[in-house]
């Protein structure tokens, strides 16, 4: 019973490939070709981006220290909690290379 059934899956994965598969888009979005601290803080968006000219200030515009900074530092500028949040999480995937800023800003809802 057990390979009729695996036999079943594997005749659908066959006959249909995207089944099995994450959907993608075929429309990639356009990135940023040059990423400062302004251009991250306005792809992060949420609010974000409010603290653009007092992150850039502390981090001398470099995106890498802005990447390398930490939440108490983040703290001590007066970013709030959430915002700390979103600034770290996205900066870990950033580096990862899981994410990049879109080329235009997202809009605050």
């Amino acid at each position: 019973m057990a390979a009729l059934a695996c036999a079943s899956n594997v005749r659908r994965l066959l006959l249909h490939p995207g089944a099995g598969a994450p959907a993608r888009s075929f429309y990639a979005q356009p990135y940023q070709a040059k990423v400062g601290v302004v251009e991250f803080l306005n792809g992060v968006g949420k609010g974000v981006e409010t603290h653009a000219a007092k992150l850039e200030e502390a981090v001398g515009g470099d995106l890498q220290r802005l990447l390398e900074t930490r939440t108490l530092r983040l703290k001590k500028l007066g970013v709030p909690c959430k915002h700390r949040k979103l600034i770290l999480s996205f900066a870990h995937k950033y580096r990862l290379g899981l994410w990049k800023p879109p080329a235009e800003a997202r809009k605050v809802q």
